[in-house]
């Protein structure tokens, strides 16, 4: 063995150390978040005393009266409904913390261990590249370890533009733990140089483009799916109904279904013109590559009904018949459209795009 071969053997080694610590790290970032959520719990008695010494503020939907004799009385949470279908005046709520001093240091605990986390994974994917002297997204499992740090480091980016994500983080942090789980166990491949074809800087264009889409619409897919929730739990109020324990300790924590909505809609249209951007850098790397453009290869064709599925949200968003629940459920179809583009293509179905195994 030459002392290149050692050297890329042992960056490929360090790699998967690396991969394996951030998962430890997240491990220890889940199990804060947990305990942000569990601490910023608060009973009925809990929110009630809240609201009585003056930091009911943090109580979605709580007033406070005071009446002559400097006696407070807490009023009954209300529900206005606007003018426009499915959309209601209710604030947002808490966070996670659920306005707790002792959620909120959880809070904390969990955001620091995944900026630990997050660091030690992207030196993991670094390292991978510098084994393999090329863009570390040649098969599944580099686009796997890969597209979890892209989701990590939005994530982050959002947090340090103060924007209100933090709720986001228990579900990220578990599906990253997911994903890194299925990669180093099923699709784990070994260093290896790629195939003629795909030795080109499209590679890191059309590649790289394709990942940063996944990661973004994967955080409006969850945006997405919280909205529904929170939307049935605001629904249920608005009718007089009483939800249950789960949903007023959880739920009356996110924030309003409007909210919700409002970004997930964001994050999917903000994307939506780079996925449409990976495609074409797609075709033009199969023209270099194959010599035609399109050749309705597996990858392709979902790459294109992606496309569609998200398209056909974005106007449904914008049609005042298709919004709140049925743009949204356009919306997690057209993510699952995105999860089968990567796993169940990559996977089930035989194509141009197929190599090294997985």
């Amino acid at each position: 063995m030459n002392l290149a071969a050692a050297t890329n053997e042992s960056l490929a080694n360090i790699s998967n150390t690396l991969i394996y610590s951030s998962m430890a790290v997240y491990m220890l970032a889940f199990f804060a978040h947990i305990a942000e959520w569990v601490f910023g719990s608060r009973s009925k008695v809990g929110r009630t005393a809240a609201a009585l010494t003056g930091s009911a503020a943090t109580v979605p939907g709580v007033k406070i009266t005071r009446q002559s004799g400097g006696t407070a009385v807490l009023d009954r949470p209300k529900v206005v409904t606007r003018a426009a279908t499915g959309t209601r005046d209710v604030p947002d709520g808490p966070g996670a913390a659920g306005g707790t001093v002792k959620g909120d240091l959880w809070g904390r605990i969990a955001v620091s261990l995944t900026v630990v986390a997050f660091a030690v994974e992207a030196g993991g994917v670094v390292a991978r590249a510098l084994s393999v002297q090329r863009a570390p997204w040649g098969n599944m499992y580099e686009f796997s370890i890969t597209f979890s740090t892209v989701a990590v480091g939005a994530y982050l980016v959002l947090l340090a533009l103060r924007k209100n994500v933090r709720w986001i983080g228990l579900l990220l942090v578990t599906t990253v733990l997911l994903d890194l789980g299925i990669a180093t166990t099923w699709l784990y491949t070994d260093s290896a140089q790629l195939v003629p074809a795909l030795h080109s800087y499209w590679l890191w264009i059309h590649v790289s483009t394709a990942i940063f889409c996944g990661a973004v619409f994967y955080l409006g897919a969850v945006g997405t799916l919280l909205y529904l929730f929170r939307d049935n739990y605001e629904n249920k109020l608005a009718n007089g109904g009483n939800p249950g324990a789960f949903a007023r300790s959880v739920l009356e924590r996110l924030p309003a279904a409007s909210t919700l909505d409002k970004f997930s809609y964001r994050i999917n249209a903000a994307v939506f013109p780079l996925w449409t951007f990976t495609i074409i850098a797609g075709a033009i790397w199969a023209g270099d590559a194959w010599g035609r453009y399109w050749g309705w290869d597996p990858k392709e064709v979902w790459s294109f009904i992606t496309w569609v599925a998200y398209a056909c949200y974005l106007h449904a968003r914008a049609t005042a018949g298709w919004k709140g629940r049925k743009a949204a459920y356009l919306a997690l179809i057209a993510f699952g459209c995105w999860l089968f583009n990567y796993y169940g293509v990559n996977i089930f179905v035989t194509g141009k795009h197929s190599y090294a195994g997985v």
